[in-house]
């Protein structure tokens, strides 16, 4: 088996998915016309060119204006069942999806609305397709902690859906230390919490996420190769970091694939695996992400193979469904 059938072949965790972040520009044409939204683009190629982003900032802006079209329950139902489409075509078993409620209820679509929608397709494609999940609720940063407050009391009666705390959005000046008091909280009600860190923001960002956030994961965390002493408690403790190879070029991260430095991850032993972030913008689902970085950064068969196994040991899957996934690959 070549290496690329070896890729598109085994079975795949993913854990760092913005459910919105999968919205294709067709789609987002299709929902604006069925609900009568207007957006600022002419037509699709308007779209496209609008995914040409330059950072984090640029494409926020953009990212923000196409979720303007998601209104109703269907709606979130739609794209959430598009996304498992693309979990069938690259062997996806698992997957631990993000989404950002204050995104909707910030323009009056109910947290029930956002939740629902998501919730039914992901039980449609478990019973159809034996897709397991977990959702990850998202606190955006550019908030205030406030404002998460809110919404986490909103998340309380769906707790049966919601697994996770998460934290997204901005990173640049909003440091994971401003919402300690929020982190704390959902971890009384009893959600596993994770945060996006080391991103764009510095190591700092991500020891804060860990002493004051007490988080189980670190989506992203490429910059944690800045600072010695993060590398070796990372290392040590096996903390897993969601990196996102062709987001992190998109946004300028790294100016090119062959920079990336995954490689020099998997060589200090962190608990790195590959995800795709918000594919519809950045240009690629799983198994792009792994075929191209697999070629840029020349990986072997047997680095592709940790970045697989990582998938599903750093899941929040129980140990019997990790080693069963695990075994097959």
């Amino acid at each position: 088996m070549s290496l690329l059938e070896f890729i598109k072949k085994s079975p795949k965790a993913e854990l760092h998915l913005h459910i919105e972040g999968t919205l294709e520009p067709e789609q987002m044409f299709a929902l604006a016309k069925r609900n009568n939204i207007n957006i600022p683009f002419k037509n699709i190629d308007d779209v496209k060119k609008a995914y040409n982003f330059s950072n984090l900032e640029s494409f926020l802006k953009t990212y923000y204006e196409g979720a303007k079209v998601l209104i109703k329950e269907q709606d979130f139902f739609d794209i959430t069942w598009a996304y498992v489409l693309k979990c069938k075509e690259d062997n996806i078993v698992h997957t631990e999806i993000f989404f950002d409620p204050q995104t909707h209820t910030n323009r009056g679509i109910s947290f029930d609305i956002v939740i629902n929608g998501i919730y039914k397709a992901l039980q449609k494609a478990e019973k159809e397709f034996d897709l397991s999940f977990k959702i990850i609720m998202c606190f955006l940063r550019h908030l205030d902690e406030e404002e998460g407050f809110k919404i986490l009391d909103q998340a309380l009666i769906h707790k049966d859906k919601i697994y996770g705390i998460g934290l997204d959005s901005s990173e640049t000046g909003n440091p994971p230390s401003k919402f300690e008091k929020l982190f704390k909280k959902a971890i009384e009600y009893g959600f596993i919490t994770v945060a996006h860190a080391g991103e764009e923001g510095p190591p700092e960002y991500i020891w804060e996420a860990l002493n004051l956030l007490n988080v189980k994961r670190i989506d992203h965390g490429v910059q944690c190769l800045k600072d010695k002493k993060l590398v070796e408690k990372l290392s040590k403790n096996q903390i897993p970091l969601t990196v996102c190879p062709l987001s992190n070029i998109k946004l300028r991260v790294f100016n090119e694939l062959k920079e990336h430095n995954l490689k020099k991850m998997l060589d200090k032993k962190l608990m790195v695996m590959v995800n795709s972030d918000d594919p519809a913008y950045f240009g690629g689902y799983l198994n792009k992400n792994l075929i191209e970085t697999q070629l840029a950064l020349n990986l072997s068969k047997d680095e592709v193979r940790t970045l697989l196994v990582n998938s599903f040991k750093s899941s929040f899957l129980n140990e019997e469904k990790k080693k069963k996934w695990i075994s097959k690959i």
